[in-house]
């Protein structure tokens, strides 16, 4: 509470604050899960012309997008309310954002896939990977990422910065430099101590002709991946509060330490906070300059179920599909696959993101009310990720 005091009174009111209304962070939700399918479709349904399946395959930067918008979502939501216990309510309504869905995926998954051997579960599903994936904890362990819900990873970065959050806000409030400078630690501790050590020991652990599966789930992994959350919490406040000069010196600080950083131990995490940084960019100047598209907001109101269930939409596409491969192949797998997630999320919305969101509310409705001074938006509950 003294923390959310702190932000409250250090917010600087110089000037209008560019989240007045959440359609920008609608719509980059919505860029972000159309980036999503197309890469997860491209692999599937390839077009086998090089650029086509090129740009399909960048599609895997709107899983970062998502990361900026969540940071950037739960700063606003916090400066927002004035409650009692307001870390407690935070974690009740993120665990039952989350978890009810990612719970259900789990069954259907299982049975869409197997519990056979696969490339991101050398020796098969066990108990310890499906309690591991159900407690969020997954992403600590190489063989638990990715094997039980495809494309989980991002769920279990999501949770573990969930977790983190409160403490981190309520220790740094609005003051944007502190959470670069932690980013800028932890990229380098990931880079230089933890990756190099954690390489060796699960190289070991999995044996010869793995590595390549476990360079890949230290890549994305919560460590390489919190440093993208911290500086959408400091974009949060650069946005909110103004961008400063020595901002910038302090990001070209961080691409200077990376860059020396990779080149010593060999990490090979250079280029990927280089596309994080300029993907923050990007979305910086959407927010500035409220970026607006019904249809792509549309896709962003839902995006946490089109995300969990157009692996199964496009595994089921793949069974039946009478086309071969091809660029109009390509084009018209990639509609259905959006078009069916769509429904499956407004679906799934009534029988059970909503419940689970009026579950939320009256647990934490008691002693909550919104500050006079703080702008009154929040993002549709059912595109909040």
């Amino acid at each position: 509470m003294q923390g959310q005091a702190r932000l409250v009174a250090g917010r600087t009111d110089t000037g209008a604050t560019p989240f007045g209304r959440s359609h920008s962070l609608d719509f980059l939700r919505g860029l972000a899960i159309v980036g999503v399918m197309a890469i997860h479709v491209s692999q599937s349904f390839p077009s086998n012309i090089h650029a086509v399946d090129y740009a399909f395959m960048c599609g895997w930067t709107g899983v970062n997008v998502f990361y900026f918008v969540s940071a950037m979502t739960m700063c606003l939501m916090w400066t927002q309310r004035t409650e009692a216990n307001p870390t407690r309510k935070f974690y009740i309504r993120r665990f039952l954002r989350i978890a009810p869905l990612f719970w259900l995926a789990i069954p259907v998954y299982l049975v869409i896939n197997g519990t056979g051997p696969s490339y991101n579960a050398p020796n098969g599903i066990g108990p310890l990977q499906v309690i591991l994936t159900a407690t969020f904890l997954h992403g600590f362990w190489p063989d638990s990422v990715n094997s039980v819900v495809p494309g989980d990873w991002s769920i279990a970065a999501e949770m573990m910065f969930y977790l983190v959050f409160p403490l981190a806000i309520s220790a740094f409030g609005s003051r944007r430099r502190l959470y670069l400078g932690l980013a800028i630690v932890l990229h380098l501790v990931n880079v230089c101590l933890f990756k190099p050590f954690a390489f060796a020991l699960f190289s070991a652990y999995y044996g010869p002709g793995h590595e390549a599966f476990v360079w890949n789930a230290l890549h994305i992994s919560f460590l390489n991946q919190l440093p993208v959350f911290l500086v959408g919490c400091a974009l949060f406040f650069a946005l909110r509060d103004g961008f400063a000069k020595s901002d910038a010196a302090i990001l070209a600080g961080f691409i200077a330490l990376s860059f020396i950083a990779n080149r010593a131990t060999g990490s090979h995490e250079f280029n990927y906070l280089v596309i994080n940084l300029v993907l923050g960019a990007c979305v910086f100047w959407c927010i500035r300059l409220a970026a607006r598209f019904r249809p792509l907001e549309a896709l962003g109101r839902n995006s946490y179920s089109m995300y969990l269930s157009h692996f199964a939409v496009i595994f089921g596409l793949r069974q039946i599909w009478p086309f071969v491969d091809g660029f109009a192949s390509l084009l018209l797998a990639y509609v259905v696959t959006a078009a069916l997630s769509y429904l499956v999320a407004r679906a799934t919305w009534h029988l059970v993101e909503r419940h689970a969101q009026d579950l939320a509310h009256r647990l934490t409705s008691s002693g909550s009310s919104r500050s006079p001074s703080q702008p009154i938006i929040v993002a549709p509950a059912t595109g909040m990720r």
